[in-house]
């Protein structure tokens, strides 16, 4: 036998896509673990040939599902980031697209009672080691709805809305909603100089700084930001410069080896018409209450991610930090904000509170969309399954 048959179902999630595997079906967390995902996405490798890897970070992606540990919750889920060019699996992040997927999985798999028109799921994330609420709409028949009129930019077509609340995750990577205690810091990047930044933690870590302090407009479409490799450079001396601030890195240059998804860099800007990249239409500055770019593992999302849509919203809320600065002064008193991304315009609502020492965040929300692409085994090879013996010794 060349090969082991490894149950798999590849789902859509929002913008991304991601392939879900049972926690049984694979080893216990460790190289071994590692060594069998890596021959399921076929990394590494750019193009990913020999496996279900898309060769695009928003296509090589994971969700491992578990039965539930923690007390009120349905399952237990983590992600991981599959690195394409190299042998690593990243689990520091979670994905908010993917997690919109593990709702419908849920209710598809029978790990959930469904209840018609809506299931609450409630899900335990080891990522960050917090609680998920997915609202995923359900047919009479007990199946998870597909069809619907809600659209995403940058996902064709339309279907059933699935609302997320992540409100539960703030602090879970760094301990607090903002890791410095300050709505705004002055971070020393390494050949650039000072440059200030808002640090604000929920559903990933993210940096927050002004597009314009580094030279752009913040309406610059994913190729031109792409295209400039020494701006790509200075973005992730940045991000390292802040991640080795807030304790996620040991030092500003180790960012791409000990965490290359998170912190997630965000670049803000005030409302401005632009072109969206993948439909090429015009996005009105009135359409939207700030323009934002993200720099996700090493080069600028495609579309927005859900965790950065909530952590946009949370840090438009707190004050003085730098997304606050650029809003559009129409959404001052509103508690859901658009964000123009390069794809469109995405919706989130958050309502933060101030307790007189700290925020606290009651509702940060999203919305997207999932479908089952398919279900069936996946062949990982022989040598992928055996462990060798200094498996421990592979990750040192």
């Amino acid at each position: 036998m060349t090969s082991r048959p490894v149950r798999c179902v590849i789902m859509r999630g929002g913008t991304s896509k991601a392939v879900f595997l049972r926690e049984g079906d694979i080893p216990p967390e460790g190289p071994a673990r590692d060594r069998v995902i890596l021959a399921v996405f076929g990394s590494p490798d750019q193009r990913q040939i020999d496996g279900l890897g898309g060769a695009d970070p928003l296509t090589s992606k994971l969700a491992i599902i578990g039965p539930p540990r923690e007390a009120g919750t349905d399952l237990t889920y983590t992600f991981g980031q599959v690195e394409i060019n190299e042998p690593k699996v990243d689990y520091k992040s979670l994905c908010g697209n993917i997690s919109a997927a593990v709702g419908h999985y849920a209710v598809h798999e029978g790990l959930v009672r469904a209840v018609h028109p809506v299931t609450m799921v409630r899900v335990f994330n080891t990522n960050l080691n917090r609680i998920l609420v997915i609202e995923v709409p359900v047919e009479e028949d007990g199946k998870p709805a597909e069809e619907g009129d809600y659209h995403i930019p940058g996902v064709p077509g339309s279907g059933a809305r699935i609302a997320l609340d992540f409100s539960g995750t703030a602090g879970g990577a760094t301990g607090r909603l903002l890791p410095t205690e300050n709505s705004v810091d002055t971070i020393t990047v390494a050949g650039f100089g000072k440059i200030e930044a808002s640090f604000v933690d929920i559903g990933n870590a993210h940096i927050f700084v002004r597009a314009r302090d580094v030279g752009l407009c913040g309406t610059e479409s994913t190729a031109e930001i792409d295209g400039n490799q020494g701006l790509l450079d200075l973005l992730e001396r940045i991000r390292g410069a802040g991640a080795a601030l807030i304790g996620m890195i040991s030092h500003p240059d180790r960012s791409r080896a000990q965490s290359p998804a998170t912190p997630i860099l965000g670049l803000v800007s005030p409302p401005a018409a632009y072109t969206a990249s993948l439909t090429g239409e015009l996005i009105a500055a009135g359409e939207v209450d700030l323009v934002s770019r993200l720099m996700f593992m090493q080069t600028t999302h495609k579309t927005y991610a859900g965790t950065s849509t909530v952590c946009t919203g949370v840090a438009a809320r707190i004050k003085g930090s730098l997304v606050q600065q650029v809003l559009g002064a129409d959404a001052a008193d509103r508690s859901a904000i658009n964000i123009g991304h390069p794809a469109g315009v995405i919706t989130t609502e958050s309502v933060v509170d101030w307790d007189g020492s700290a925020y606290q965040v009651r509702r940060a929300t999203f919305n997207r969309t999932a479908r089952r692409i398919m279900e069936g085994c996946v062949f990982v090879p022989r040598m992928a399954c055996v462990a060798g013996p200094r498996a421990d010794q592979e990750e040192k």
